[in-house]
C-alpha cells in the first residue's frame, strides 16, 4: 500500500494531507490518518474525540479555537465542499494574523491539520457538507474564543462570497455569487477582529 502524502502548508504548524486511496470494481478502500506517516514529518499528536457536523450551503462556522485548552484539528469533508481557513494567533510567530485556506470536498479526499495556536472556520459551497474532524483536547465550555470571519486586516479570501464590509462581523449585505445568503450564528456576527482577540503565547513570560 501507499503511503498518506503529508504537504506543509506556507504557514508552520498547518499541513494539507492526501490519504491513499485504492479502488477496485466494488468501490474504493481510503486509509485516512497513518501515524508513522504523520511522525516522518515530525507530527506526533494524539486525538481524543472525533466530531461530525452538517451545514447547508452558505453555512460559515468560525472562526473559532479555544483559549486555555486549545485544539489542534484534522479536518475534511466527508460528503460536499467546504473552504476552510486557519488563522495564525500565536505571539511571536512571523506568520501573526496571516491566514491560509484550502477547499476540501468529497472528491479530491483532502485533509487539513490545523496546530494549536489558530483560529479556524469553514464556508459550505455546496447544497449540503458533512465536516468531520479529529481533535487534541476536549470541548471545554467557556473555553470559547472567536475572530471576526471579515476582518479586513487579515483579509481573508472566501470563495463566492460577495458583499462590502460594513465595520463589523455581521452577515447583512454578503452573499455567494448565486444569491445564497449566508449564514452565520448570532454569536459568530458579534466576534471583534485581530486587534480586540487573544493570541496564544509560548510562555508564561510573553504574556
Amino acid at each position: 500500500m501507499g503511503q498518506i502524502k503529508v504537504t506543509k502548508a506556507p504557514i508552520e504548524g498547518l499541513y494539507i494531507i492526501e490519504p491513499a486511496v485504492y479502488g477496485d470494481s466494488r468501490g474504493y478502500f481510503m486509509e485516512t490518518y497513518n501515524r508513522n506517516d504523520m511522525h516522518e514529518v515530525g507530527l506526533d499528536m494524539v486525538f481524543v474525540q472525533d466530531n461530525q457536523s452538517m451545514s447547508a450551503k452558505g453555512v460559515l462556522r468560525g472562526l473559532h479555537f479555544q483559549k486555555q485548552f486549545p485544539q489542534g484539528k484534522l479536518v475534511r469533508a466527508i460528503k460536499g465542499s467546504v473552504f476552510d481557513v486557519a488563522v495564525d494567533l500565536r505571539s511571536g510567530s512571523s506568520t501573526y494574523g496571516e491566514w491560509f485556506g484550502v477547499e476540501l470536498t468529497e472528491e479530491n479526499k483532502k485533509q487539513f491539520y490545523i496546530s494549536e495556536g489558530f483560529a479556524h472556520g469553514f464556508l459550505v459551497l455546496s447544497e449540503a457538507a458533512e465536516f468531520c474532524y479529529k481533535v487534541t483536547d476536549f470541548y471545554h465550555p467557556g473555553d470559547e474564543g472567536g475572530l471576526a470571519w471579515n476582518d479586513p486586516e487579515i483579509g481573508i479570501i472566501w470563495p463566492q462570497v460577495v458583499g462590502k464590509y460594513s465595520g463589523t462581523a455581521s452577515i447583512e449585505g454578503y452573499r455567494l455569487e448565486d444569491g445564497t445568503k449566508l449564514n452565520l450564528s448570532d454569536k459568530d456576527q458579534k466576534l471583534l477582529g485581530l486587534k480586540s482577540t487573544f493570541r496564544f503565547f509560548r510562555s508564561r513570560s510573553e504574556q
